[in-house]
């Protein structure tokens, strides 16, 4: 398996999402005195490619991590690093939640069955530690409630709490300086405890919260960084049809037309018929 590596702005070099067992993009943000880590990857194997590789070129290894959420696949490197980590108050408080299990597949099956994780997500987490799970889960030394910032030295990252459907204790990472948006998952559905679902207005708020940097790349964790306009043209069909949702609610066959009106096209793309069964499940109970 080849592992892709990119300096994607003068102060971070990121390591691209693999899907196999759903890691995601992890980055390390160089500055003059500091570099800090975004995401501590799904494994302590995860972890250690990624130290690897930033040796190789030189750059001055992490001596602070900053989390975006507390799922597994962002979190469960965290004892390959032994540095402090950044998260937000919920992220800490998910994870201690954790600290006690043996991570066995009776306890995977429990945890589903409780909504905690997905089906997905306990056969990646097979996947991606065998049978022998020997998963330590280290609880965040800095907790902080709305942001927090880290000044690397000619460089500063911002940790801002957006929450959304996909964790209520979603962060997003800007880096000043480089105009680099790391956006985490926080804009992906819903995915433990039910059915996948969206928000329209939460989705919508978090879209004009990504908009409002102005960032030149924004980066989403299991996604494939974007340009700021990219990002734009690729979202604005999931935007009007938030909108549209917001204006028409349950009725499903209206949203449908008023998409298709939008985008002159006598059918939805597959994308975008998946997010609407996101929203629609979403909706308030009429």
């Amino acid at each position: 398996m080849t592992h892709h590596y990119q300096q994607l702005s003068p102060h971070v070099i990121i390591m691209h999402a693999e899907h196999e067992t759903d890691r995601p993009i992890l980055a390390a943000i160089t500055g003059e005195r500091r570099t800090l880590l975004m995401d501590a990857g799904n494994s302590p194997a995860h972890a250690e490619l990624f130290r690897r590789e930033l040796k190789r070129r030189g750059v001055r290894l992490p001596e602070i991590m900053a989390l975006t959420h507390w799922h597994w696949d962002h979190t469960f490197g965290m004892q390959a690093w032994g540095i402090p980590a950044a998260a937000h108050e919920e992220t800490a408080r998910a994870l201690s939640l954790l600290r006690e299990l043996d991570w066995s597949d009776g306890c995977l099956l429990s945890l589903i069955s409780d909504g905690i994780i997905s089906e997905e997500s306990a056969t990646d987490i097979r996947k991606e530690f065998g049978s022998g799970r020997d998963i330590r889960i280290t609880e965040p030394d800095i907790r902080f409630r709305d942001r927090i910032e880290f000044d690397l030295g000619g460089v500063v990252c911002e940790l801002v709490h957006v929450g959304g459907d996909h964790s209520a204790d979603s962060c997003i990472l800007h880096v000043r300086e480089d105009r680099v948006l790391f956006l985490g998952d926080a804009l992906g559905p819903s995915v433990y405890g039910g059915p996948r679902k969206y928000t329209s207005a939460a989705f919508l708020k978090l879209l004009s919260t990504a908009y409002g940097y102005n960032a030149h790349w924004i980066v989403e964790s299991h996604g494939v960084p974007m340009s700021g306009e990219e990002f734009r043209r690729d979202l604005e069909g999931w935007g009007e049809l938030a909108q549209v949702v917001e204006r028409f609610g349950h009725d499903r066959e209206r949203v449908i037309r008023e998409m298709k009106d939008f985008l002159k096209s006598d059918q939805l793309p597959k994308d975008l018929l998946q997010g609407l069964d996101y929203f629609m499940a979403g909706l308030e109970p009429v």
